[in-house]
């Protein structure tokens, strides 16, 4: 058989298979079992889909195992192995007769399991070599966590392997994890191992071709670049998720697709083999003169950018001082703008929100930070969430904030909702803070005038700091620049705020809190996370009547600001139970 560098030389473009998952669910009866384990229960039935994808015309078809991965990443025996056995031997035995390949197809490998990406993708490549499979399609990967491990892996026992990187990006480029899918192209056809990237799967043909025609197709070299789109964009039937695209719009964006540079194309979810044989109809009509790539469009040049005070302020050296002021929970906006007021006069550099804290709603944070960008002129530094927003929301989120003028964003992955309210309200985690930063990091590079300065939280408080400080490291390898802590109100939490000094790059707000009381103390030190208060600061607030306790909030708080000065950028101050006239006599106090 050709080797598959010849047959693209000599004559390209190759043609892979369609939706072999959407097939089978389509088949009476099927639509609930997984199609992965037809392999073994119903073999007959996976190799008519094979066979008509052939007979469509296609000359290179993937084994029915896109999510075996899911077993061998929780290390479960046998049972992947039996299916990749059974998957190989059918997908090989459809081939033959046609000469065409078989392409040990590889989905995306689960994060957080027992194995590492990178471990799982090496167990299934060598339980698809043993099978004598030498092709290798590594697809729908939301990004390249485990690409290089198994390239090098790949081609240490089998030189001759080939191996296509293909991401899945929605329309405008980015993957389910927040990141941009021009950067893990880059990087993948950076991979001296790697044969041919692309991009399959989420977006339909006519979004995949926009968007290749703006890639930079020249970093591949000599490498092959490969699309499969989806067949559109899925709608609900009754029970049933449907794709609508015609198959012949299909095979003429297909071809499109060929002109525009990819030498490996085909389809993803919803493609049937009539809308591949469309595709080859259309493959087959194209000139035969190789047509001129089409130039990547270069994006305009983006306006000046805003101006950013508090993060002009930070990167001169000067301190700064952001005070935090928790967000209304009715539509009375009156006592949360009179404070930002006081707060600003007071000397605050910035007031930050808090995103509905500990889980419970509150007036929105960034609603709230634009009006005060907007109506008050003060710099807002609203906290996001990963909680309840999916890339999408989160991405329009940042687009309006960044139209109002504000740009700084403190990225958490917020509190659960309370376990009482669990039963009515869930709590949605698509992603974490890390991912969320490296998402808005992608943003600042490639979509907004003005750049976010993001800041994320460090817990100096915590049980096992060297964690945090190991988290911290990953979030500025994603684009936070800056960190607010934790309240430092023990000596624990100052000698991990000195670490964190030695160890971070970032900017770094020491958190300050006023105790107000010795209830207040006692709370939050048994029923508050992240918060550590030592036990002679308790019982100087004994027996203290209100007016005394604040007294003492002062003074204590002064004394820690002065504590953490070196080894700090700035201020966090947290205002207790909307104290306002508190905090202003404590920047009063810090002022001189």
């Amino acid at each position: 058989m050709t080797d598959i560098r010849a047959f693209l030389k000599e004559h390209g473009p190759l043609l892979f298979d369609g939706a072999m998952g959407t097939c089978f669910a389509a088949l009476p009866g099927r639509a609930d079992q997984r199609c992965e384990l037809a392999s073994l229960t119903e073999p007959e039935e996976i190799a008519a889909i094979h066979r008509s994808y052939l007979e469509a015309g296609c000359r290179a078809i993937k084994t029915n195992t896109f999510t075996a991965g899911l077993e061998l990443a929780q290390d479960q025996g046998e049972a992947p192995a039996r299916m990749i056995r059974a998957a190989c031997r059918i997908a090989k035995d459809c081939a033959a007769p046609y000469g065409a390949y078989v392409f040990a197809d590889i989905g995306p490998a689960p994060e957080g399991a027992r194995l590492s990406r990178g471990e799982v993708y090496c167990r299934e490549a060598d339980l698809f070599l043993a099978q004598g499979i030498t092709c290798f399609l590594l697809e729908t990967l939301p990004s390249d966590d485990g690409v290089a491990q198994l390239a090098r892996h790949l081609k240490e026992r089998c030189p001759d392997a080939y191996l296509i990187v293909s991401f899945a990006v929605t329309f405008d480029g980015v993957t389910r994890e927040g990141i941009e899918g021009q950067a893990l192209f880059r990087r993948a056809a950076a991979l001296p191992e790697v044969d041919a990237v692309g991009f399959n799967c989420v977006s339909g043909p006519r979004h995949l071709l926009d968007y290749i025609r703006r890639l930079d197709l020249s970093v591949l070299g000599d490498k092959a670049l490969s699309v499969m789109p989806n067949a559109g964009y899925p709608t609900v039937l009754g029970r049933r998720t449907a794709y609508q695209g015609a198959p012949d719009y299909f095979g003429g964006r297909l071809a499109q697709i060929v002109r525009a540079g990819a030498s490996i194309v085909g389809g993803c979810c919803g493609t049937t083999p009539e809308h591949l044989a469309q595709a080859a109809q259309a493959i087959a009509a194209l000139p035969p003169v190789p047509v001129p790539l089409e130039p990547a469009r270069t994006a305009a040049p983006r306006p000046a950018p805003h101006a950013n005070t508090l993060s002009d302020k930070l990167d001169r050296g000067e301190r700064v001082i952001a005070v935090e002021l928790d967000p209304p929970a009715d539509d009375d906006i009156s006592f949360f703008l009179d404070g930002v007021r006081a707060l600003s006069e007071a000397g605050a550099d910035a007031v930050t929100i808090a995103d509905c804290p500990i889980g419970r709603p509150r007036a929105d944070s960034s609603l709230l930070a634009c009006k005060l960008k907007r109506e008050l002129g003060v710099e807002p530094l609203p906290h996001l969430t990963c909680r309840d927003r999916n890339l999408n929301a989160t991405k329009a989120l940042l687009l309006g904030l960044s139209m109002e003028g504000v740009h700084n964003v403190l990225l958490v992955t917020g509190d659960p909702i309370p376990s009482t309210d669990r039963d009515e309200v869930k709590s949605v985690f698509n992603f974490n803070s890390r991912k969320l930063a490296r998402y808005v990091s992608g943003l600042n590079e490639s979509v907004l005038r003005t750049p976010f300065r993001i800041f994320g939280a460090l817990n100096v408080n915590a049980a096992n700091f060297a964690v945090q400080l190991r988290l911290a490291r990953e979030k500025e390898e994603n684009g936070v620049s800056g960190f607010l802590t934790q309240p430092v109100l023990s000596a624990q939490a100052l000698d991990n705020l000195r670490l964190a000094r030695e160890t971070l790059r970032g900017k770094i707000l020491g958190g300050v809190y006023p105790v107000v009381s010795h209830k207040n103390a006692c709370f939050l030190n048994n029923e508050i996370a992240g918060m550590r208060i030592a036990p002679e600061i308790t019982a100087l607030y004994e027996g203290k009547t209100r007016e005394e306790a604040e007294e003492l909030a002062i003074e204590i708080s002064a004394r820690i600001a002065g504590e953490i000065a070196p080894c700090t950028d700035g201020l966090y101050l947290m205002t207790p139970f909307r104290r306002v006239a508190l905090m202003t006599r404590i920047l009063e106090r810090l002022a001189h």
